[in-house]
């Protein structure tokens, strides 16, 4: 719809808008239910990707997929082999976890029948995949953590091409990123740098209420690099971002060896080398090197924290965090807008069955500005997040145009939170004409941190004076888990 102005006379419905949802109101279930938090704890460590090739050894064990068969009951690091095995062994002797590998020969699916499929587990580990995953494992993978899962991405340094097929870990999983059919926009909010780092030991934010660098299992203080690389941060694409360790002399959206994020329901870490999970420890014939229990580092801690966040196991994390005890549910009313002006706050004619622009699903959405004059639009509703909950409000979001500038953000969409006192609280994106695009683009914000508050989620679209922009919103949700 490039270039449609808009008219203000565009309802086909009465335009009546009903109060804020008040603390309470009946709870719809989630038409895509997060992956259960499991007690214990399941975990699906990948193998399928050439994580042993060349010196690499990224196994928990070499019984596989269920490393009990080595030893049903490990109390050392090599009682299991392979370089990974300390970290296996650490989560088995808790009793909170199961552990399974996907072996090689095998393929990442997510909604299948097979007992490595990802349905049946919380969290994914990639240990430096080291070959492409298809299109099918990527639409697996990205559905996995949208509906609740938990993926722990680990890359190498650029070049640390281990089978010679062309393709290392940082283009590996920045096509994971880029190139699937759920979401390609940044969904992570956050690229894996092209850079090959000698040695370093970066060092931890300062964030006492983290549960990855706060946790069960210890306090993080310090990584290690030891031929590795970093990502670069994006709050801007999703803004529960978090960088938690930093390479020396960075900070911010630069430099990050540490990260974690949110998309849909699931949670996301990224660690920029392979060198902090190896035990020294595996199959004969590799050379390894003890990054796990190097004593300038914390990497146990680090690694077993954010295995535990990721799979819903910790309050606090990443962008904020849940607890282990929240029920999974989608708390908007009316999400779809199917239901017309109700359990909304809205502008007239925001929502709306006008067929000027299409609903991503159903008849109804939410259409914001579009007129091409100075207008301002607003869509509202008050929810109340439980305690204990992790929280993730996402939206489908259609931006349509007629400014021609590559440069200039002349209209904007903001999302919000506010208190019940209507003091905004924050910012969580802001959106403009420079993001038009033809069709929908999952969004996805953590409110994590407003867990036990009543707050009400706002979106404030201000249009300029000459050419329209449109924001058109369809299919939302506050899931919580």
């Amino acid at each position: 719809m490039l270039g449609f102005r808009r008219s203000r006379h565009r309802l086909t419905t009465a335009t009546a808008v009903f109060g804020l949802l008040v603390a309470g109101a009946a709870v719809q279930a989630s038409a895509a239910a997060p992956a259960a938090a499991a007690t214990p704890h399941r975990i699906l460590f990948d193998n399928a990707h050439a994580e042993t090739a060349g010196n690499a050894d990224w196994i928990i064990s070499t019984s596989q997929p269920d490393p009990l068969g080595q030893d049903s009951s490990p109390s050392a690091e090599t009682d299991w082999t392979g370089a990974l095995s300390s970290w296996g062994v650490a989560l088995q002797k808790t009793g909170d976890y199961s552990l399974k590998t996907l072996p090689s020969g095998s393929s990442l699916a997510y909604g299948g029948s097979t007992a490595t499929d990802l349905s049946n587990f919380d969290t994914l580990v990639l240990p430096e995949p080291n070959t492409l995953f298809t299109t099918a494992e990527k639409t697996a993978i990205m559905t996995f953590v949208k509906n609740g899962g938990g993926l722990f991405m680990v890359s190498d340094h650029t070049g640390a091409d281990r089978n010679s097929d062309g393709e290392d870990a940082v283009e590996i999983l920045n096509d994971l990123m880029t190139n699937n059919s759920v979401d390609s926009t940044d969904p992570f909010g956050f690229s894996i740098d092209t850079l090959s780092i000698s040695s370093d030991y970066p060092s931890a934010i300062s964030d006492s209420s983290n549960a990855v660098l706060h946790g069960s299992f210890g306090t993080v203080t310090k990584s290690l690099i030891a031929s590795g690389t970093t990502a670069t941060l994006k709050p801007a694409d999703n803004s529960a971002v978090k960088g938690l360790l930093y390479r020396t002399g960075y900070s911010g959206n630069t430099g990050a060896f540490f990260a974690t994020s949110t998309f849909g329901s699931g949670r996301v870490a990224f660690w920029g080398d392979s060198s902090p999970i190896d035990d020294g420890t595996g199959q004969s014939g590799n050379t390894l090197y003890d990054g796990w229990n190097d004593t300038g580092a914390t990497n146990a801690a680090l690694a077993l924290n954010a295995t535990e966040w990721l799979a819903g196991g910790s309050s606090g994390g990443g962008g904020g965090g849940g607890g282990g005890t929240c029920t999974a549910a989608q708390l908007l009313a009316n999400p779809g807008f199917e239901s017309g002006n109700t359990s909304w706050t809205a502008t007239s004619g925001v929502i709306t069955n006008s067929s000027s622009e299409a609903a991503r699903t159903g008849s109804y959405k939410a259409w914001l500005n579009g007129y091409g004059s100075a207008n301002t639009d607003t869509l509202s509703q008050s929810v109340t997040i439980p305690s204990g909950c992790a929280a993730t409000l996402n939206f489908y979001l259609h931006v349509d145009t007629a400014e021609t500038t590559t440069s200039t953000a002349y209209d904007t969409l903001r999302a919000q939170v506010l208190n019940s006192s209507g003091t905004v609280l924050s910012t969580l994106a802001t959106y403009s004409n420079l993001n038009a695009a033809s069709g929908y683009t999952l969004r996805s914000v953590d409110l994590s941190s407003y867990a036990g508050q009543t707050v009400t989620v706002k979106f404030t679209g201000t249009e300029g004076s000459t050419l329209q922009t449109s924001f058109v919103l369809d299919d939302t949700a506050l899931n919580v888990s």
